[in-house]
């Protein structure tokens, strides 16, 4: 089988696991501190992947934020900020948004094949749009990033995404932070669907760590051996 990146994923959720609210204003999940650290997870990364309902819905840019890391990086031969990936079946993404328009380093997009044409002709100008085949699985998405040199690989979100990495079995660790507040609307983003995980009653995932933040919690979760305690 061919070989992958060591994916990590990423989250915030409130207490009783969402995302968001289901309003239109983004809901706050972390704090200043933790941000920080996001930061310095995403300098030790490759690439960072997030869905498109993500990217429309938050217009993130997904830099390294500190002068210092992005300094580091270069030092190293590399990009100030990692490569950005996003999965689209519909190419219903804004070519000016800060995905696109921030930062230097290569953007992907990856696309089922019978979307492949619309995607590249609305973003090709602004990123390298990946035939993703007739029905895009994250297990192949992560295989030709492996082959585009990618050994590290950060997945920020949304639920939709997480869901698919963790079902496919694909996740090294999981990095959820938990904020302390309730939501209280099953109309809001949970932080997965329901799916087939490998991790489930009889087959827990190890905590490998457990760390205050501010108010907010941070656990780490090792999900294969592939884990790495420093991580």
């Amino acid at each position: 089988m061919p070989d992958r990146p060591y994916t990590l994923l990423s989250c915030g959720m409130s207490i009783d696991g969402y995302l968001d609210s289901a309003e239109d204003e983004r809901l706050i999940l972390s704090n200043e501190a933790d941000l920080d650290r996001v930061d310095e997870v995403r300098a030790g990364c490759d690439a960072i992947l997030v869905g498109a309902t993500t990217v429309r819905k938050d217009n993130p840019r997904l830099l390294v934020r500190r002068p210092d890391r992005q300094l580091e990086r270069v030092a190293r031969g590399l990009k100030p900020s990692p490569a950005k990936v996003t999965v689209t079946g519909r190419a219903d993404l804004d070519p000016t948004g800060r995905f696109f328009t921030t930062g230097d380093a290569e953007k992907l997009v990856y696309s089922p094949s019978a979307h492949v044409d619309a995607a590249r002709s609305r973003l090709g100008a602004v990123a390298t749009v990946v035939d993703g085949g007739a029905r895009l699985t994250m297990r192949a998405l992560s295989e030709d990033l492996h082959e585009r040199g990618v050994g590290r690989l950060m997945v920020e979100g949304g639920g939709t995404i997480h869901t698919q990495f963790l079902a496919e079995g694909l996740a090294d660790e999981l990095q959820l932070v938990v904020a302390p507040f309730f939501v209280g609307d099953s109309a809001a983003r949970r932080f997965v669907d329901d799916g087939p995980f490998p991790v489930r009653p009889g087959h827990p995932a190890t905590l490998a760590d457990v760390r205050r933040i501010g108010e907010v919690v941070l656990l780490r979760y090792q999900l294969s051996e592939r884990f790495e305690e420093a991580g």
